[in-house]
């Protein structure tokens, strides 16, 4: 099928290059001259493994191509997948600017029947405003007065893929979600995906709309959950990996998402949640369990700080070293990423912040300023007070903590992600201390 992908970020490149792997004809178009020009010569704008390969197989086969012409790529295409940027207001509802603008173009370069596929994350009641947005800018020859000459239809099929997994996500997907309000919308898009053979949920527009947020918001809350029990843990000195281990065998909560830490980021739970408190509220329901979720969140790289001052005592002049800032491991997005936010506490009150990220520090340097960024852990060591593991990067496992210790001040570890065994980085020699481990009470 042929098949045009408007936006080429996370979702829109990840979605063009997975369809065009399972056989579909591809146009991917962004406004960026320069992206393009780079995705044309087969290199991805984004770190996300297995993409890249899968890139440069597809366009050498032409199967895959990149323009930055909606015209074209609507006029060559019968599925139009709408994968633009959705951020956050100040108030926290959704910009849809850049829906409404495609939508607007998509109608003006209509020449015959389209199939319009929000993929963004919108609120519910958008795809209502998507439909409407078409018939008022279609050309007026494909309009006699009410009557539209032109047959198109809308749908939402909400993308569910993780940063770091995304390209096995969409090859193996849990579910794929479709809104929809003809048959001839479920069949397309029945036939897009026919080759994963997934599990498929039709429904309504607004109900699929309403289904990615109400996802995102809940594991949200799961993660929330377990960071306000961590902090239990810490009083009455529990381990909250073990509380975790209890609670997730019971197959009705499950384990995922009951991982303690400084908090999820990134671009879709901050503004997913904010967004769901925003709908509530217009709607008339105040979503107070959600309000709740996202200040225990934004609380939790507060208690971490203040830790780290309980520990260090004071933390002006300190040299401390950062291990991981991508808000999640195997990407490069600095988005709401938790380490940004801690790196500029420790810098306000007066701390050297030294990092290291194996793939985001191009993307950090342009958000956290005066930050000394180091080649490999071992530099970024060297002299320092302090370790703080942000971001549970898999080459971190293999460290020589023999080596990191001789060349720090002080062997003192601050785990943020409780992804080190206490007992070993305490034989190994370090002060170490993690999230609800009932660990940093005794030492008081």
């Amino acid at each position: 099928m042929k098949i045009a992908i408007i936006g080429s970020g996370y979702v829109g490149l990840v979605t063009g290059v997975c369809l065009a792997h399972i056989g579909h004809e591809v146009v991917c178009i962004d406004m960026d001259q320069d992206k393009v020009k780079k995705m044309r010569q087969g290199h991805t704008p984004i770190y996300e493994p297995g993409l890249e390969p899968l890139l440069k197989k597809y366009l050498k086969s032409k199967r895959i191509s990149f323009t930055t012409s909606i015209k074209e790529g609507v006029q060559k295409s019968t599925v139009i997948f709408i994968a633009v940027g959705t951020p956050s207001k100040k108030n926290g509802d959704a910009d849809l600017t850049y829906v409404e603008n495609v939508a607007r173009q998509i109608a003006t370069n209509m020449d015959s029947y389209k199939l319009i596929v929000e993929k963004s994350t919108v609120p519910a009641e958008t795809g209502q405003k998507v439909a409407r947005t078409i018939r008022l800018n279609l050309p007026k020859k494909y309009k006699q007065g009410k009557k539209i000459t032109l047959d198109f239809d809308v749908a939402s099929n909400p993308e569910f893929l993780r940063e770091g997994s995304a390209v096995e996500d969409f090859m193996n997907p849990d579910r794929v979600v479709i809104g929809v309000e003809s048959k001839k919308a479920e069949n397309l898009l029945r036939e897009i995906y026919a080759p994963l053979n997934p599990k498929m949920v039709v429904t309504n527009i607004n109900s699929a709309e309403l289904i990615k947020h109400a996802s995102n918001s809940f594991l949200a809350t799961k993660i929330s959950f377990i960071n306000a029990l961590s902090r239990i843990c810490d009083e009455v000195g529990a381990d909250v990996l073990k509380v975790a281990e209890g609670m997730g065998l019971d197959k009705r909560i499950g384990r995922s998402f009951l991982d303690a830490g400084i908090g999820y980021g990134g671009s879709c739970f901050p503004k997913d949640v904010d967004a769901f408190i925003r709908l509530s509220e217009e709607s008339g329901y105040k979503f107070h369990l959600l309000e709740e979720v996202r200040r225990i969140n934004e609380e939790q790289k507060q208690n971490f700080i203040k830790l780290m001052e309980d520990k260090l005592w004071i933390v002006k002049n300190k040299v401390i070293g950062v291990l991981g800032l991508a808000f999640k491991p195997n990407t490069d997005d600095m988005r709401n990423a938790p380490s940004a936010d801690i790196i500029r506490i420790l810098q306000h009150e007066g701390a050297k912040v030294k990092a290291y990220d194996p793939q985001a520090v191009d993307n950090a340097k342009k958000v956290i300023p005066h930050v000394s960024f180091c080649q490999d852990p071992y530099v970024l060591a060297k002299g320092c007070d302090c370790l703080l593991l942000l971001t549970e990067w898999e080459e971190f496992k293999h460290l020589d903590f023999h080596k990191i210790k001789s060349l720090m001040r002080h062997p003192m570890l601050f785990d943020g992600r409780n992804f080190y065994d206490h007992q070993k980085m305490e034989d190994l020699g370090f002060e170490y201390y993690g999230i609800g481990r009932g660990l940093n009470r005794e030492r008081a």
